[in-house]
C-alpha cells in the first residue's frame, strides 16, 4: 500500500512539473533548459523530462535557430510553446451582421469573415446561420474540428452565470442557455458573451484601453450599449448586467441610434454612417446637427457611468466610430456640467472586428485555463496532436 501512494505520489508531482514548465513556456517562448530551470526553480533533468513529455503530446517544441544566428560552440536547445497546436474561434452574430475569426494559440488572427444579415432574421434562423456559417468558415480554411479548443460567441444580450441569455434585441433566444445549444457534439469548449464584454476585453487586449485598468466601453451603432473593467477585470455584476445603461430610456440612449438616419446622399455601397461621417466633414449643416443630437442622447449615461466608477478612459466602439472626430469634442463638453471629472475619451481602432477580437480573448482565456492546470493538462494529453 505504501508502495502504490509513494508511486501516485510521484506520478502527481511530475503532473505538477510538467504543468510548471508548459506555464513558463506559455508565459515566455522560447527558452533553453537552462532558462527554464532557472524560471521555475526546478532541476535540469525534472525540467527534461518535463519538456520531453509536452513535446510528444503536441504542447512544446524545439525552436528553430535565428536565421544567422551565430554563437560558439554547439548552441544550447531552445522550446517554445506550440501556439499551432489548436485553435480558437471568436464570433460577433448581432442583428446586422456575423464576423467569424480563427486565431492560433498565441492570438494571431489567421483568417476573418463578415456577413450582412437579415435583421428581420428570427432566433431559431439566426441560431442555424451561425452553425453552418461556423462549419462553412473551418472547412474553407481546412480547419478540423478536432483542431478547435474553444469558441466564444459575442451576443447582443445579457448572459447571467448559469449561461443564460436575456436579450431585448433578440427576443426569442431570452431564457436560452445557447452555448448548450452551441456546443452539441462540438470537442472543445463553448462560451457565449455579451457583446459590450468582449469589446471591452478587446480594448484592454489589443485596442484603446491597454494601458488604463480602470475603463467603461461604450458601443454604438444600431443600439448604444456599455460595459467596463475595474482594475483591470471585467465587472459583470451580478446577474452579468452590469453598464446596461442603454436599457433605461430615461437616460436617451435607447433611442440614440435614430440619430444616425442620414437622409443625404449616399455613395453606392456606401453604410448610413459612413456617408453622415462625410457629411459633417463636408460641414454639412443637418450632418452636424444629427452628430449633436447623437452626442446629447449618450452624453447622460456616460455621465453616469463615470461618476459611478470615476474611469481613466472611455473607449468609444462600433458602428458610429467614423462620427469620432466630431462627436469626442461634442461629448466632452456635454460631460463639464455634468460631472466631477472628465475622463480621457479614445475611439476604437478594431473598427467592426472588436466584439469577435474580445471573443478570441475569452476563447483563449478558457484555453490557458485549462492548460495550465494540473488536472486538465492531463485531460489534454489524450487529445493532443501529437498523442499517440
Amino acid at each position: 500500500m505504501r508502495n502504490g501512494t509513494r508511486g501516485h505520489d510521484l506520478a502527481s508531482l511530475r503532473r505538477l512539473n510538467t504543468t510548471v514548465v508548459l506555464r513558463a513556456l506559455h508565459r515566455r517562448s522560447p527558452q533553453t533548459l537552462a532558462e527554464l530551470a532557472a524560471d521555475t526553480g526546478l532541476s535540469r533533468p525534472t525540467v527534461e523530462s518535463a519538456v520531453e513529455e509536452l513535446t510528444a503530446h503536441g504542447w512544446a517544441a524545439e525552436a528553430e535557430r535565428d536565421e544567422g544566428e551565430r554563437a560558439p560552440g554547439r548552441p544550447a536547445r531552445r522550446f517554445r510553446f506550440r501556439v499551432e497546436a489548436g485553435r480558437v474561434v471568436g464570433a460577433d452574430i448581432g442583428l446586422h451582421k456575423m464576423v467569424l475569426l480563427l486565431a492560433d494559440l498565441g492570438g494571431t488572427v489567421l483568417a476573418a469573415h463578415r456577413e450582412d444579415i437579415d435583421p428581420d432574421l428570427g432566433g431559431a434562423e439566426r441560431l442555424d446561420l451561425l452553425r453552418a456559417g461556423l462549419a462553412t468558415f473551418l472547412a474553407a480554411h481546412a480547419v478540423r474540428r478536432d483542431d478547435i479548443l474553444a469558441r466564444c460567441v459575442g451576443v447582443p444580450g445579457v448572459v447571467d452565470a448559469g449561461g443564460t441569455l436575456t436579450s431585448h434585441v433578440i427576443p426569442e433566444w431570452s431564457g436560452v442557455d445557447l452555448a448548450r445549444l452551441l456546443a452539441d457534439e462540438e470537442p472543445g469548449h463553448t462560451l457565449v458573451e455579451n457583446d459590450v464584454n468582449l469589446a471591452v476585453l478587446a480594448e484592454r487586449w489589443q485596442g484603446a484601453a491597454t494601458l488604463a485598468g480602470d475603463v467603461v466601453c461604450v458601443l454604438t451603432g444600431h443600439r448604444v450599449a456599455c460595459s467596463l473593467t475595474i482594475g483591470g477585470r471585467l465587472h459583470r455584476g451580478r446577474r452579468g448586467g452590469a453598464g446596461e445603461l442603454g436599457l433605461l430610456p430615461l437616460l436617451g440612449m435607447d433611442t440614440a441610434q435614430e440619430a444616425l438616419r442620414w437622409q443625404g446622399a449616399r455613395d453606392p455601397g456606401e453604410s448610413e454612417v459612413a456617408a453622415l461621417a462625410r457629411a459633417a466633414d463636408d460641414a454639412d449643416p443637418r450632418a452636424l446637427a444629427a452628430v449633436a443630437d447623437f452626442a446629447d442622447r449618450i452624453s447622460p449615461g456616460i455621465a453616469a457611468l463615470a461618476l459611478a466608477v470615476d474611469p481613466e478612459l472611455v473607449v468609444l466602439t462600433g458602428g458610429a466610430t467614423p462620427l469620432g472626430g466630431h462627436l469626442v469634442p461634442l461629448i466632452e463638453d456635454r460631460l463639464r456640467p455634468l460631472t466631477l471629472h472628465v475622463p480621457r475619451i479614445a475611439l476604437s481602432t478594431l473598427g467592426e472586428k472588436g466584439v469577435a477580437t474580445g471573443a478570441v480573448r475569452k476563447a483563449l482565456d478558457q484555453v490557458e485555463s485549462d492548460l495550465l492546470t494540473d488536472s486538465a493538462l492531463q485531460e489534454s494529453f489524450r487529445t493532443a496532436p501529437g498523442h499517440p
